[in-house]
């Protein structure tokens, strides 16, 4: 790929009972190159539209008539798993969210998000990487990490960690304190490419979709305990 070319714009459904909402949403991403290839009102509305468009990305409300966000959530992971689902909610630390991660969704975001913010966070988790700065994604699973997720769906993700080399291990234990690949290669006195290496392999041992879920693993493994990332950090 030369110097001005750009990978493919993303793919996107919005899934929104409140169609102010969907229709913002269609704005700021269409002014910023992202293609919405459809919009739902409801849970099983997204689903079909995710069954029809196999888009990259898809905006999901947690709290939706019909089929709520969770319940389409797991049906489209399920069917699309290389599908990016963003939960949109009310509250920073809605309950389900921890749920939402746990079943495979890349991360979320406030529906009061900025507009450079909602295309950002479209375009990351296309890449796998951090959704959200880690500060806000370690406040979500510190709040949550005790708890017993409230739907009887559990996460398909290994608990075992003996796949992991020494050096990975350490890696996945400063992912899931909220380090970003600069703030491990600097600790780790390590290029970031070779960071983004061994964030790679973690991914495939484990079966990791991406960030998210490897920060919900850490914290579910006691690699990390809630409260150690904001003393550390």
């Amino acid at each position: 790929m030369t110097g001005d070319q750009r990978p493919p714009a993303p793919r996107v459904v919005i899934a929104d009972d409140q169609e102010l909402v969907r229709t913002g949403f269609q704005m700021i991403l269409t002014a910023r190159g992202i293609d919405v290839v459809a919009e739902a009102a409801d849970g099983a509305e997204a689903v079909a539209a995710v069954r029809r468009h196999r888009p990259d990305v898809v905006l999901l409300d947690i709290r939706m008539p019909v089929m709520d966000g969770l319940e389409a959530a797991r049906r489209i992971l399920a069917e699309v798993p290389d599908c990016r689902v963003i939960m949109l909610t009310t509250f920073d630390l809605d309950h389900y969210v921890y749920t939402a991660l746990g079943l495979g969704a890349s991360g979320f975001l406030l529906k009061d998000v900025t507009s450079e913010h909602l295309a950002n966070a479209v375009r990351l988790v296309c890449t796998g990487d951090a959704l959200l700065a880690p500060s806000i994604t370690r406040r979500l699973v510190e709040r949550f990490a005790g708890a017993a997720p409230t739907t009887p769906a559990a996460p398909a993700v290994h608990r075992d960690l003996t796949p992991l080399t020494a050096r990975e291990l350490e890696v996945l234990t400063l992912m899931g304190s909220g380090r970003s690949n600069a703030e491990l290669a600097r600790e780790l006195t390590l290029s970031e490419a070779t960071v983004k290496t061994h964030v790679a392999r973690i991914f495939a041992k484990l079966s990791l979709r991406d960030r998210a879920q490897a920060v919900v693993l850490a914290y579910e493994t006691g690699l990390v305990a809630p409260g150690a990332a904001q003393r550390s950090g």
